[in-house]
């Protein structure tokens, strides 16, 4: 029987009741205001334009445009149809690194196929915002999950710009296991690619062509986190199986090992081997059991939380918590605080001055915007 460590982790609040509250309708908590800004349907990913505005997406399949007052604008016209269901719908949006010039962003969604398949895609297109007649145009798919499977779980296609400008995206295992594995297949699989869609020279399997041209690391399961540190070192958390949520720091060609090790279960009971039983395998940097579900995930560097600075704040679903978790040079991580939200949060993100924006989960999911307390 495995020896499952089993982190329990006590909230380190300074003082008072440690369950932050709705700002106005409820106590704050110790240390932080928790202010609702807005109610959305279904909110799964959100990211900051320059003025300050969020475009937020709905898995329904809308993409809004909402200020931090909390107005919130009718669907962004140009948004395709989406394969909603399950954990599949309308996925994650970023801007382009020269937004501002460029005026392109990125969006992620599932797609139907034939004979009842599916698959994430991520297609870029021009934003322009003209109030209620705001959309995107020239949307152009630049990347597709290979190949479409049956099922509505485990899409992953979270994404994110590294400093030199290339994109990556997290492409889950589909709930099909092998493919993690498999080079044939771009699930399981963290990848690497120029903002068009092309593919760097320099990627890890180039020389093998074809799919495994465009994996940066493999061996992954449902990763829904996907962020840079202060250092420009990539990091993913993923969904373990029955235990063993993890958080990896993404180094260029490892392999995380999925399905073959986990230091979680299959859901039937059936052990899989943990991670220490077989060391070519990259270990994660921390794992949880009991899970936390991490959903969004961001690396603070604002002056609002000043005893935040470094750390990764990962979205809990099942935690109904924001979790925080200090990482040193050599790539160990520590959980530090867990927030209990009440709620199941599904994305956090950094405000432009520093404060801390979360969404929650599900139909009338809440935007939050944390703030210190004074």
């Amino acid at each position: 029987m495995r020896n499952t460590v089993f982190l329990m982790v006590a909230l380190l609040m300074a003082c008072g009741d440690s369950t932050p509250q709705v700002q106005g309708a409820e106590p704050k908590a110790a240390g932080i205001t928790v202010t609702r800004v807005a109610k959305l349907d279904h909110p799964w990913a959100m990211t900051f334009l320059p003025d300050g505005r969020l475009l937020v997406t709905e898995k329904t399949g809308q993409l809004r445009l909402v200020t931090q007052e909390g107005d919130v604008s009718e669907p962004i016209k140009g948004i395709p149809e989406v394969a909603y269901g399950g954990q599949g719908g309308l996925g994650d949006v970023v801007l382009a690194p020269d937004f501002e010039q460029s005026g392109l962003i990125y969006i992620s969604y599932a797609e139907a196929g034939s004979g009842n398949t599916r698959g994430a895609v991520v297609a870029r297109g021009r934003l322009s915002l003209k109030g209620d007649d705001s959309e995107i145009s020239d949307l152009t798919i630049i990347w597709k999950q290979h190949p479409k499977v049956t099922g509505r779980g485990h899409y992953g296609h979270r994404m994110v710009f590294s400093d030199e400008g290339y994109l990556f995206i997290s492409s889950g295992e589909r709930q099909k296991f092998t493919p993690s594995q498999d080079m044939d297949s771009n699930m399981g699989k963290i990848l690497r690619l120029y903002p068009d869609g092309t593919l760097p020279k320099d990627n890890p399997f180039a020389e093998q062509g074809a799919i495994a041209a465009q994996v940066w690391s493999l061996g992954h399961r449902n990763p829904l986190g996907l962020a840079f540190d202060g250092q420009g070192r990539l990091w993913n958390h993923e969904m373990g199986p029955a235990g063993g949520d993890e958080l990896n720091l993404v180094i260029k060609g490892n392999n995380y090992g999925y399905p073959t090790v986990s230091n979680g279960d299959h859901y039937s009971g059936k052990d899989i081997p943990d991670h220490d039983t077989r060391p070519e395998f990259a270990e994660p940097a921390i794992w949880w059991t009991p899970v936390i579900s991490p959903g969004g995930l961001v690396f603070y560097s604002g002056n609002e939380f000043p005893d935040w600075q470094g750390n990764a704040l990962i979205a809990g679903l099942s935690a109904r918590a924001l979790v925080r978790v200090a990482v040193d040079d050599s790539g160990a991580a520590t959980e530090v605080e867990r927030i209990d939200m009440g709620k199941r949060i599904r994305e956090v993100e950094q405000g432009p001055a520093g404060d801390v924006w979360l969404l929650e989960d599900g139909r009338g999911g809440r935007l939050l915007r944390l703030t210190a307390s004074p």
